[in-house]
């Protein structure tokens, strides 16, 4: 009998393995948009951690407050890049039941 559990142990172990391949190809396609200032700057990452897009609007650019528009793309980057990451965890959490595997 020990072997029997044994090799269901592997099967459930490759299936995970499969599901967790098949989450990351499906990670890596996610995106995310956040948008700041009211429109003016948009930010679009990628669930590989890459942003994909980043849009200002000409209304957003004053050349006497740079600052400004400085913190609206820091503010529409992070929050992309914070939403795609939830979204990757959500969907990593689905096949690992909640189990923290590290490398993943």
């Amino acid at each position: 009998m020990p072997n029997m559990d044994m090799k269901q142990m592997m099967k459930q172990a490759q299936k995970m393995q499969a599901e967790m391949e098949k989450a990351q190809a499906e990670i890596a396609n996610l995106t995310a948009e956040a948008v700041t200032g009211g429109g003016m700057v948009k930010a679009v990452a990628c669930g590989d951690g890459s942003l994909q897009s980043i849009q200002i609007a000409a209304e957003a650019v004053d050349p006497e407050d740079v600052e400004m528009l400085e913190d609206l793309v820091l503010t529409a980057v992070n929050e992309a890049l914070r939403a795609v990451s939830e979204q990757a965890n959500l969907r990593m959490s689905a096949v690992t039941g909640g189990l923290k595997i590290p490398g993943f």
